[in-house]
């Protein structure tokens, strides 16, 4: 009887360290998923949060480098003043660079005397009233961006028409996917980068005596950015761009990347080996003018003085200030490229 009252205690005891052992894990559970919990709301959630904590200004040195690099004059003087828009919202990715590119393009017209300069990064802006106030809208970086309603659409569109000017900046080219008149009008639509932002790769100038093309003095040029390729299906092509600049796949850094496993899949919208990936190009688009870059991406784009050179010109053609031909590339006749140098 001892014996086994004794080993009744013993158990009891055993139940209730392991049920407090038990508690005590759910305890923690609890605990943990609370913590989960308060971070997950903590995450910024609007765009203002989300800018807010992914956004820094440039340095002082940064801002140094990029004054430095500006043109100090633009190529022709304004036929009058000039005022821009410069729209720098995301709604999915949210590009480092985009205040080194605000800065930049605010320093850039003053110090050539170009335009005069205001930010925005809400849609609010796009009504046919506040529009009528600017000469050019620049789409900086706007990942995704698109317009909450069909009076900002039709407002945009109204600015183009009257002879105003668009320029894109980077991932202007990745957005517009829910209006496919705008993703027209810019040119082209992100369909993966397998020129990632750490390499330094080849370019070539489709078109060497262009004007928009000055900057570059006639020859090809090694430049550290990452590089879009376009959506077959809404790529707008050189039936209908005047291609200024593209990858040099003549160049084994460049083409050879194609080779990796991981961009294979690929090859079912573009076909095997190297092809034509354009990267800047300029369009006349329903009354306006249209000017595109997919330089951009890395802080360092902007204290680069002839990409610097190549953004004055073309966004001196978008306010209609700089004449420069619009064919199509197709329709322009037979023009010899420049290719980029051997690699140092």
């Amino acid at each position: 009887m001892k014996k086994t009252a004794i080993l009744l205690i013993i158990a009891a005891a055993f139940a209730s360290l392991s049920g407090a052992a038990l508690a005590q894990q759910k305890d923690k559970g609890k605990a943990k998923a609370n913590t989960k919990a308060k971070a997950k709301k903590k995450q910024p959630q609007t765009w203002k949060e989300r800018a807010a904590a992914r956004l820094k200004p440039p340095t002082t040195q940064q801002k140094n480098a990029i004054r430095q690099a500006l043109p100090g004059k633009s190529t022709v003087q304004p036929k009058k003043d000039r005022r821009v828009l410069v729209f720098w919202r995301s709604e999915t990715f949210i590009h480092t660079s985009i205040l080194h590119g605000n800065y930049c393009l605010g320093e850039m017209g003053r110090k050539a005397r170009a335009w005069k300069t205001d930010f925005a990064d809400e849609y609010s802006v796009f009504t046919k009233e506040n529009l009528a106030n600017y000469d050019a809208v620049i789409f900086n970086n706007t990942t995704s961006v698109t317009f909450e309603n069909d009076a900002q659409r039709d407002a945009l569109m109204g600015f183009v028409k009257s002879g105003k000017g668009i320029a894109g900046i980077h991932a202007a080219g990745d957005s517009f996917y829910k209006w496919k008149l705008a993703a027209s009008m810019i040119g082209g639509q992100f369909n993966g980068h397998p020129w990632t932002a750490g390499g330094t790769w080849a370019f070539k100038l489709n078109d060497p005596t262009h004007p928009l093309n000055k900057a570059f003095a006639g020859k090809g040029f090694w430049h550290k950015d990452e590089i879009y390729q376009y959506k077959p299906a809404t790529y707008a092509g050189d039936d209908n761009l005047r291609i200024l600049v593209s990858l040099d796949m003549s160049q084994d850094a460049v083409s050879k990347v194609l080779d990796n496993e991981r961009f294979k899949r690929y090859e079912k919208d573009y076909g095997k080996g190297p092809r034509e990936v354009p990267v800047s190009w300029l369009r006349e688009f329903q009354g306006g003018r249209v000017f595109f870059s997919n330089l951009g991406h890395n802080e360092s784009t902007y204290a680069n003085p002839a990409v610097l050179k190549h953004f004055l010109d073309g966004i001196q053609y978008a306010l209609g200030d700089l004449s420069a031909d619009a064919t199509p590339t197709t329709k322009a006749g037979k023009m010899r490229p420049a290719l980029a140098p051997a690699k140092k």
